[in-house]
């Protein structure tokens, strides 16, 4: 990966993916989960989602089974893919604590008075 921060439904899909492999509607199902509802990824997104992911080797196919007459592949992270994802965690987690310690700074503001104006 590049040093550009990874884009959103990269990092739910890897995250995803983290902890068990999943099949398509079960991505669906989990990204909607982690990011508690406020992501709802279509069909067509996840699909070309998890090829882009697939040539970059951040994911495999774990499994392929045929189900209803349809194909079904599992799809599972990679170790490169395990280490994009904790690398991005990383940088995130140090994003959002220098944004908790500058939030939790007091810093007084002092403000000029303009003469006239509504003293």
């Amino acid at each position: 990966m590049t040093e550009r921060a990874m884009q959103e439904p990269t990092l739910l899909l890897l995250t995803a993916l983290a902890d068990a492999p999943r099949h398509g509607y079960a991505l669906i199902q989990e990204v909607a989960a982690i990011s508690d509802g406020r992501v709802k990824m279509r069909t067509g997104t996840l699909y070309g989602a998890l090829d882009r992911l697939l040539q970059q080797g951040l994911i495999e196919v774990a499994a392929e089974e045929v189900v209803d007459g349809r194909a079904r592949r599992t799809y599972a992270l990679t170790d490169g893919g395990r280490e994009v994802l904790a690398a991005e965690a990383e940088r995130l987690r140090a994003v959002a604590e220098e944004a908790q310690r500058r939030l939790s700074v007091s810093v007084s503001v002092v403000r000029p008075r303009v003469r006239g104006a509504f003293a």
